[in-house]
């Protein structure tokens, strides 16, 4: 059974989030005649998420109390599952001659060196002698930008790049540092000079015409892709957060990354990503220096992944502390949600984690409210770090753009483009709407589609329940069925963590609109529905003009795996990562091979006895096992706990909270999480 992700003919029968819901307070801004809700976060009743399909009691339990419980694997559009199986780069296929940096082998840069460290300090003219060596070893591949230590002073930045003025073969720039009151100084070899230091001196004309592009080399060899695909691994850190830590060590910008889908912070994920024009030894030889970040998977392909370019996710969840009336209950739950599924609810994360929610936002556009959108995405807001709530009140109380600019963070993308856009044309709300990336601020009305889907969907279950198909229903033709119908539109790319405005990075925006929606999709359901007539003229913010896609009301989960486990130390993992098998797997030919390489026969039966001893607890450390706590924790008088390990595989834009909140009759809500913790 299916559903279109619903549109106008909906609006008669809902009303907007906070004229409907009876739980919030609302109040009023000086600057604004929207209503805005006071709570730190929304709960699921706020936006919709009512019902549940079995009637069978619900237990308690713990989510994600350690990332390690909550295991995501992207599945590609092959079907394929991807894991992390090997760290290391594939041999060199790069056979073309490529031009090298020519220098004096017996030019010295010892007193610029001392100079420079007189400036700048130790650690940045050590960082500088060492660029200064590579340069003139006559290398050419991997001479990556350096990037010299956070200055606040402009005066002081300013006379390091006078300082470098002196190298005819360097140019430098300022870059972003760690904090936002905080800059660097990067420097990089000059592809275009025209002296014999060089790197390419060809002039544009004599290079046969082809551009140079920044994101890699300009010197690519023709048979082989330009785009370097690689598995990423991360732990306990969003993907946009990951890509900008490795886009900074290799001295690209994030742009040059391309993936399918974001995925959750707190989990262990591992999902392809391409970047452009790059070399696998350069990526792989930052595992060395990452922390809870590994690369490895690479080979190379001509074209680079787009958002939405995956079939969905495998999830392994472990929810620890399971407390149950009996472990019939939890027995007959888990086989429940197998065998019937859960209602297909947009998580919570679709709607943001601020006190805002995306979705009000999306109603303020659909109703041409310009100027009340622009002030629920400015004005303050609760739940947010002193940094953001300093910088919102200060523009509040001063209007002052330049000062609030110098204090949001970078990584607000909507309120800086909104107070940019402003800045030059005062008082056009609607021109600073659409400053915003496309993406992102057409997220604001998909959000908005999602509130009226959920609400849709609850009434539908509690008035006819879910054994029945019932006039008004929309049903796949089996008739007309075809495999393109399990391909999710290219809107719904979300994962577990991707719905908050200000998760997203403006370089990466705007390529999420690169993918067709299936057409084939509109000949599988029978729909009568029609749209009513437009608010206002602006397109893109115009019920007329928004687009859908068919969504199941029921998801069943794929290749589902249940199992209750028993367990007393809550810092041991109850599910192996892939990093945890791919060292586990490295420990065990490191064995056979020694075994080998042994002459004696005793000495064999010894070393093999030695070493997988010496595997199996290098494994166990690695997964966080102490064999003395645990000894410790049984003598102190610990008991056995009770986790629910589950494991399946969901289409893209289905939430597996939603499948959990089935099991457990309980709110995925902030709150209502963190209440368990409690318990």
């Amino acid at each position: 059974m299916g559903w279109h992700c619903p549109g106008a003919s909906y609006f008669t029968l809902l009303k907007p989030y906070f004229l409907s819901n009876p739980l919030t307070t609302p109040q009023r801004t000086k600057r604004s005649s929207i209503t805005v809700m006071s709570t730190k976060s929304i709960g699921e009743s706020d936006v919709g998420i009512l019902s549940y399909i079995s009637s069978l009691p619900g237990f308690r339990g713990i989510l994600k109390q350690r990332y390690s419980d909550f295991i995501v694997n992207e599945v590609d559009t092959d079907g394929n599952v991807v894991h992390l199986t090997s760290l290391d780069a594939p041999p060199e296929i790069f056979s073309e001659s490529r031009p090298t940096i020519v220098h004096s082998t017996s030019e010295s840069y010892a007193s610029e060196i001392e100079s420079f460290r007189s400036l700048a300090g130790d650690s940045d003219a050590e960082i500088l002698k060492a660029f200064l060596k590579q340069i003139n070893s006559g290398v050419d591949d991997g001479i990556s930008p350096i990037v010299f230590s956070p200055d606040t002073d402009k005066t002081h930045r300013t006379a390091v790049h006078n300082f470098f003025k002196k190298f005819k073969f360097l140019v430098t720039d300022t870059i972003d540092g760690p904090d936002s009151s905080s800059k660097c100084v990067r420097v990089r070899v000059d592809s275009g000079v025209q002296n014999n230091r060089g790197r390419f001196s060809k002039k544009r004309k004599e290079r046969g015409d082809k551009p140079f592009d920044s994101r890699g080399s300009d010197n690519w060899p023709e048979h082989v892709g330009k785009f370097l695909r690689f598995h990423l691994y991360k732990e306990n850190k969003d993907t946009q957060e990951a890509l900008g830590l490795i886009g900074k060590m290799l001295g690209i910008q994030t742009r040059s990354f391309g993936f399918a889908g974001t995925k959750d912070k707190r989990s262990i994920s591992t999902q392809r990503v391409t970047v452009f024009k790059q070399h696998a030894s350069r990526l792989a030889a930052l595992n060395d220096r990452l922390i809870g970040i590994k690369l490895g998977n690479f080979s190379y392909i001509q074209q680079g992944l787009l958002l939405g370019q995956l079939l969905g996710n495998r999830f392994t969840i472990t929810l620890r502390g399971v407390v149950a009336d009996s472990e019939d209950t939890i027995k007959a739950s888990a086989e429940a949600l197998g065998m019937h599924g859960f209602i297909n609810y947009f998580g919570l994360q679709r709607f943001g984690s601020g006190s805002v929610p995306t979705h009000l936002v999306g109603a303020s556009l659909l109703r041409g409210e310009w100027k009340g959108a622009v002030n629920m995405i400015l004005d303050p807001r609760e739940g947010e770090t002193n940094v953001i709530a300093k910088a919102r009140e200060y523009y509040k109380e001063s209007d002052d753009i330049d000062g609030t600019l110098k204090q949001l963070p970078r990584y607000l993308v909507a309120e800086r483009a909104i107070l940019q856009c402003l800045k030059k044309c005062p008082g056009n709300y609607l021109q600073a709407l659409k400053a915003i990336p496309r993406t992102l601020r057409m997220m604001y009305v998909h959000s908005y589609q999602s509130y009226l889907w959920n609400h849709a969907a609850s009434m539908r279950v509690q008035k006819y329940g879910i054994d029945k198909v019932v006039v008004g229903d929309l049903v796949y033709c089996k008739e007309n069925h075809t495999e393109t119908a399990a391909v999710q539109n290219f809107e719904e790319y979300e994962n577990e963590d991707c719905g908050d405005a200000n998760s997203y990075d403006s370089c990466h925006l705007e390529e999420m609109c690169k993918l067709d929606p299936p057409t084939e999709r509109n000949k599988l359901v029978k729909d009568s529905i029609s749209l009513m007539e437009t608010v206002h003229n602006v397109k893109e913010f115009s019920i007329t003009s928004m687009t859908g896609s068919y969504r199941r009301v029921f998801q069943r989960p794929k290749d589902y795996e249940w199992e209750l486990i028993s367990y007393v130390d809550r810092n041991l993992p109850l599910a192996q990562s892939d990093l945890h098998n791919l060292l586990k797997s490295q420990s065990v030919e490191i064995s056979k091979e020694e075994k080998i390489a042994d002459k004696s026969i005793n000495e064999d039966l010894l070393d093999s006895t030695e070493q997988s001893g010496c595997c199996k607890k290098n494994v166990q450390l690695e997964a966080g096992e102490n064999e003395n706590e645990n000894e410790n924790k049984n003598e102190q008088g610990s008991q056995d706990q009770l986790a629910l390990k589950l494991s399946f595989t969901l289409p893209a834009s289905s939430y597996a909270t939603m499948a959990i909140r089935e099991l457990l009759k309980t709110s995925t809500s902030v709150r209502s999480i963190l209440s368990l913790f409690h318990y």
